[in-house]
């Protein structure tokens, strides 16, 4: 590709709403076009990119036999309904009628249309396992979009569905599509993890799911981990201890202390001289669950945060909230000053597991400006439960007690699930099994943010100056700048430019009219693995031309026809 035919266009300044070096540099490398909210056209160098992604995702989805297919992206609404996600999808998906006042979406996401598809076309026992996938337009209505490609409102995915008899053929599927994600992650370049994460409302809490992580500083998800201990997971589903604490286990009857104006743990136990997780943190919520709702007392240690997630599987709920002010006041729940005893009877209490319920603690007298020390749970509450609820963190140890865990953060670009028979069940697929009875298959989902991970490869390799691309997705090999202006450098540059076509590689040839400084700020803004440079003055002195590599800035010399080969040397190398 000749620059000077090119549709490319790059910014010097940094756009004012993009506020992570993806959205950041894939704007200023002319890469995407923004046309609204969430909403990007993607140019010709992103489409190579997001090309050779889709290339990789291919190949290995033909490995373990998952044939391709294409389905609608927009969807009737019927089979939303079948499957009971409607109204359950919320604002997320953008509805809306047809001429036939017929109403339909914008798909999200397609497990029920490739249901649809099975249970048309699939019978018996004998055609499984079932595999497919497709690579297609998803929209989903976000509140708020950001982050460019990271959280846009439309996007490209991948999303592959598995159809098995029993669960131990979905296992065996599960593990083809996990080394499959590996393989195309490993391929791309990509420092990443497989984490164990929460299934939401895929899956049921004991189905296998695990998020594929792309290790980066920018990522949005906290990922707990023990490479020692060979544990990784999404910090809402780690589970993990404390490590070792000294309770006390000498106090002695519960004491009022005065501690005006000091509603918060780090000024009570300052003031009370405790290290706080001495402390127990009084967290009020309020449960909802099939239409009902109902208000409970959280109890953590003073220097633990709750895991919501947590709550709500442990409790079965449909939704989880902090309950508002004005109820604590309605409850006589004095804010910053809660605590366990003298409650209302009709709050529900529930201690954290790591909460030693045999300690003595301090915490709210349920008394403006008053607190209670040595107060301990076995002692001094009558009825409570204790449930794990506390969100992992750094220094904790693993569930043996062997390795201590350590925090990363990781952006999300694949995610596999095991549906189980959630959506067969509930869209009335039947399959005569081996015995001649009917049965509901399970199901597999396994998805890739295709657009997603164009954008993670940039978070994770780029600097001050530019894109650094992975060789396997870079849209050219190499970036060719030709610095000279008389008729024979031009014709020398257009033969070299030749030769490396011919000789496989994908070569962006900056010919236009510009001087190095310019070509060469474009050469690392867009990021290509080598940069070839045919300078007038060095070949005609010295008959050679430079590369760069970009990753490192290695500086090299070769002779003209010694180019091709060694640039294929380089390449290899990367």
């Amino acid at each position: 590709m000749k620059l000077s035919k090119s549709v490319w266009q790059t910014y010097k300044e940094v756009p004012a709403e993009a506020e992570i070096p993806s959205h950041q540099l894939m704007i200023r490398a002319g890469l995407i076009h923004k046309l609204g909210s969430g909403l990007y056209s993607y140019m010709p160098f992103a489409i190579k990119v997001i090309r050779k992604i889709e290339k990789i995702i291919r190949e290995e989805h033909e490995k373990i036999d998952s044939q391709e297919i294409l389905m609608n992206v927009v969807t009737p609404a019927e089979l939303w309904k079948e499957s009971g996600r409607w109204d359950k999808m919320g604002d997320l998906m953008l509805k809306f009628p047809d001429k036939a006042e017929k109403e339909l979406c914008i798909s999200p996401t397609n497990e029920e249309a490739v249901t649809d598809i099975f249970r048309k076309s699939v019978k018996s026992y004998k055609n499984l396992p079932v595999s497919m996938y497709q690579i297609n337009t998803k929209f989903r209505d976000e509140i708020r979009p950001r982050f460019g490609l990271m959280r846009a409102r439309e996007f490209t995915m991948k999303d592959a569905y598995t159809f098995h008899m029993d669960k131990e053929c979905m296992d065996k599927g599960y593990a083809a599509f996990k080394g499959a994600y590996e393989a195309i992650f490993t391929r791309i370049g990509f420092k990443f993890s497989a984490v164990e994460a929460d299934a939401g409302d895929m899956g049921s809490e004991d189905s296998q799911t695990h998020e594929f992580q792309v290790i980066a500083d920018t990522g949005e998800d906290l990922i707990i981990y023990s490479e020692e201990g060979n544990y990784a997971a999404n910090v809402e589903k780690a589970k993990t201890k404390r490590a070792s604490l000294e309770f006390d286990k000498t106090g002695g009857a519960l004491k009022e202390v005065a501690t005006p104006n000091m509603a918060t743990i780090t000024d009570v136990c300052q003031f009370m001289k405790k290290p706080e997780y001495q402390s127990i943190k009084s967290l009020v919520y309020t449960i909802s669950k099939e239409g009902e709702e109902e208000t409970v007392l959280l109890q953590l240690l003073g220097d633990d945060e709750l895991n919501e997630l947590k709550l709500k599987n442990a409790l079965g709920a449909d939704s989880v909230t902090p309950t508002l002010e004005h109820k604590l006041k309605e409850l006589s729940l004095p804010k910053g000053f809660i605590g366990a005893v003298n409650l209302p009877s009709k709050i529900r209490v529930i201690f954290d597991g790591a909460v030693d319920i045999e300690a003595f603690y301090v915490t709210g007298a349920m008394k403006v400006d008053v607190h209670f020390e040595n107060f301990c749970p076995k002692r001094d509450v009558q009825n409570f439960e204790v449930l794990d609820l506390r969100l992992a963190k750094k220094g904790d140890v693993t569930e043996d007690g062997k390795y201590t865990v350590d925090e990363k953060r990781g952006i999300e670009v694949g995610h596999i699930f095991q549906l189980g028979d959630k959506y067969t069940k509930a869209m009335n697929v039947a399959i005569l099994d081996q015995n001649g009875k009917t049965k509901s298959p399970l199901m597999g989902c396994y998805g890739i943010g295709v657009t997603r991970v164009m954008a993670a490869a940039i978070e994770q390799n780029h600097d001050e100056n530019g894109i650094i691309w992975p060789k396997a997705i870079a849209p050219f090999d190499v970036y060719f700048a030709l610095i000279g202006k008389s008729e024979e450098i031009k014709n020398t540059a257009n033969d070299i430019y030749e030769d490396l076509k011919a000789s496989g590689l994908e070569v962006l040839f900056d010919d236009r009219k510009a001087g190095p400084g310019f070509k060469f700020k474009d050469s690392d803004l867009l990021g290509l693995p080598l940069r070839v440079v045919l300078g007038e003055r060095d070949f005609n002195e010295k008959g050679t031309l430079e590369i760069v590599n970009r990753r490192t800035g290695e500086k090299s010399f070769v002779k003209k026809e010694d180019l091709v080969n060694e640039v294929q040397k380089k390449l290899k190398a990367l």
